[in-house]
């Protein structure tokens, strides 16, 4: 069921889609073959991100030289390899790789996938792929159209005779690419192409081009089409003069050229406008939605009139200048949803400027959010949003630039973890909590933030907390107990009763928040995928392990913390919670300040969400207005059964059983499908 205010949306881009196709070479470009790998990464966030690295590189030099290819991350490494067929245009070859970018993402969390169109080739792998010509996933594609029963023969000895000269010549070229075309009558052309990634050898083109050959010539003629798609080359035969147009459009046939450009530029700008309406109308529905449950007119209004006075609304071109056109020295960070780049304006003002793929069904949703939330909440301890962009195939985001990017950073880098002294980590710790009471409580609507990680905690030049990232954030009116909505964040830091009912609450934020608190204080990362690792330990889970009687409370840090945060509860138990102290903090702080740290973390992850502290209320203990905090129950302890995929892109299926006390969760075996947080 379509949201509402998504179908105007769809209508107007739908639309635009029609005028694209009002020029046949300007419209989506057709896909072939789309190939996804039967393994899939243990790591699925890890993979994502690294795999938008890589795809973000080959963007960076596709679209100018034809060719590119990529690796980013270690452990998970993602491989890429682009490569337009040459006959296309600069304009057209980023036009196609556009489409197989958004594509191609489909396949996750395979560990690689290829995906063939009419014009480019894209491929990821977490192995290195740039030598491969033949491979298992090799095909072949035999065209419908029939060839008039009397010109079979010469056209099968005409086209086999193109195709065996084709190949030849194409291996020998330093692209590897040749086209011709043989006339079989006066009325029957065949044209043909072959075309090698410039990746491979002289030697495995030749073994590429003639498997393709071999296969489309010997199984396919006397059909009036047929192309070949190996790992590392793509051949075709039509009797449509496939290649022509673009061939001159790159060429150079002048004034032709200048018409199709004109054409894109002018069918890119509609879509721009149309898309930008289309959010507008989204935006408008969604608050008429929002004014009918809480009958509150005029407060709507305010909202979209301050959207309107804000200025939100940036150029695109301004941006793509800022940031000097997203050039990899500007990249702040990387989610899976697109990449922060620094950019600086005109005035000279530094921003931070979200870059978003238009290439996920959430997009929409999590647009909107970022959007509308974020505009309507101001807070010291919460990112501002200085504006927005929308046009093509992406859309911007634009925050206030802090120069320390984000806790984690700093949190789990043994190097830089020393600039958090303990009075930087309690700063943040309250600055966090009290952005989060804000959101809850102060502001003009009540918002579940959904994602509270480290690395959605920015710190500014100071060190001081800004929350940021609020694409999954959901607000609600103040008559209703919990929203039921389908589970996304983080695994690791999700609430047990939103994964076992998927029914959310305020609650759930103070859940993150008390395994951020826990983090900060022990200086170790929560597990924040099961996946990460091979026993999907995670940090209310794993089990006591080493001694815990040690003569010197700070000594054996291998022993006592090596098994990760589950030992606070028991450590909590022995009243031994000072071992987990971060060694970093020794001395910097008294046991009575780290041991009020450890309660407040322990109080806000108990398994029961009645039992969890309000963020007005943590704020209020961690500033010494309560005196004597409550002792806190036993969190809950997830085991791990195992990991697998669900059937819909990214999304991820664990079997998990709950245990501990848990009053809410009947059931021991339950089965999650849940959207990774970025």
């Amino acid at each position: 069921m379509l949201p509402s205010g998504l179908l105007p949306l769809l209508l107007l881009l739908g639309f635009a889609a029609s005028l694209i196709s009002g020029d046949s070479d300007n419209t989506s470009p057709a896909i072939f073959l789309s190939v996804c790998g039967k393994n899939q990464t243990r790591d699925a966030e890890g993979f994502d991100v690294n795999f938008v690295e890589s795809m973000e590189k080959i963007f960076q030099n596709i679209s100018t030289s034809g060719f590119a290819t990529s690796s980013s991350g270690d452990n998970p490494t993602v491989y890429g390899l682009g490569q337009c067929f040459s006959y296309l245009s600069p304009v057209n070859c980023q036009l196609c790789y556009s489409q197989s970018r958004v594509k191609l993402p489909l396949c996750l969390p395979s560990t690689s996938a290829r995906i063939y169109l009419d014009g480019c080739f894209l491929e990821y792998s977490d192995r290195n792929v740039d030598a491969d010509s033949v491979d298992a996933s090799d095909a072949y594609a035999c065209g419908n159209a029939t060839i008039d029963e009397q010109l079979r023969p010469a056209f099968s000895n005409s086209t086999a005779e193109l195709m065996g000269n084709l190949t030849a010549r194409a291996e020998s070229r330093a692209d590897y690419y040749q086209v011709g075309s043989v006339e079989v009558s006066p009325d029957l052309t065949a044209y043909g192409m072959a075309q090698c990634w410039r990746s491979l050898n002289a030697t495995g083109c030749k073994e590429c081009l003639e498997k393709g050959r071999a296969n489309i010539v010997g199984k396919c003629l006397p059909a009036g089409g047929a192309m070949a798609m190996n790992a590392g080359c793509f051949l075709r035969y039509s009797t449509e003069p496939f290649y022509a147009n673009e061939s001159s459009s790159a060429g150079g046939s002048g004034g032709d050229s200048s018409g199709k450009l004109t054409v894109i530029i002018a069918v890119t700008t509609v879509l721009g406008v149309l898309v930008a309406i289309g959010m507008a109308v989204l935006w408008w529905s969604r608050k008429s939605a929002y004014r009918r449950r809480n009958h509150d007119d005029g407060e709507n209004s305010e909202i979209i009139r301050s959207i309107v006075k804000s200025h939100l609304s940036f150029k695109y071109e301004d941006l793509v200048k800022a940031t000097d056109n997203f050039h990899q020295n500007n990249k702040l960070g990387q989610g899976g949803y697109g990449a922060v780049y620094k950019g600086i304006l005109p005035d000279g003002t530094e921003v931070a400027v979200k870059r978003l793929f238009f290439n996920t069904r959430n997009w929409v949703d999590q647009f909107f959010n970022e959007v509308t939330l974020i505009n309507q909440v101001q807070h010291k301890n919460l990112v501002k949003l200085l504006g927005c962009s929308v046009e093509g195939s992406e859309s911007l985001l634009v925050y206030e630039f802090l120069s320390n990017t984000s806790l984690d950073h700093y949190l789990f880098d043994s190097f830089k973890k020393t600039a958090l002294t303990w009075e930087r980590r309690f700063d943040i710790i309250v600055g966090t909590a009290e952005g989060l009471a804000y959101l809850h409580n102060a502001s003009d609507v009540r918002i579940i933030h959904r994602d509270i990680k480290a690395s959605n905690i920015l710190l500014d030049e100071k060190f001081r907390a800004k929350i940021s990232d609020f694409g999954l954030a959901r607000y609600f009116a103040d008559d209703q107990s919990h929203l039921s909505t389908g589970l996304a964040g983080t695994f690791g830091y999700m609430a047990p009763e939103y994964i076992v009912h998927g029914q959310l609450t305020e609650k759930a934020d103070v859940y993150s928040y008390g395994v951020v608190v826990l983090e900060i204080v022990t200086g170790r990362k929560n597990q924040t995928s099961i996946s990460a690792s091979a026993e999907g330990h995670s940090l209310m889970q794993q089990q006591m392990e080493g001694t815990m009687c040690q003569k010197n409370p700070y000594s054996s840090r291998s022993n006592e913390i090596s098994s990760s945060f589950a030992q606070v509860w028991q450590h909590y138990n022995s009243e031994t919670l000072i071992r987990l102290l971060d060694p970093d903090l020794q001395g910097k702080c008294t046991d009575e300040e780290a041991l009020k740290l450890f309660r407040v973390g322990l109080l806000c992850v108990q398994a029961s969400p009645t039992l969890r502290p309000a963020m007005w209320k943590v704020v209020a203990m961690l500033m010494g207005a309560e005196k004597d905090l409550p002792a806190p129950t036993q969190p809950p302890f997830l085991n791990n059964r195992g990991g697998q995929r669900s059937g819909n892109g990214s999304e991820m299926s664990n079997s998990l059983s709950v245990s501990s006390k848990f009053p809410e969760a009947s059931v021991n075996d339950i089965s999650v499908s849940m959207f990774n947080g970025r």
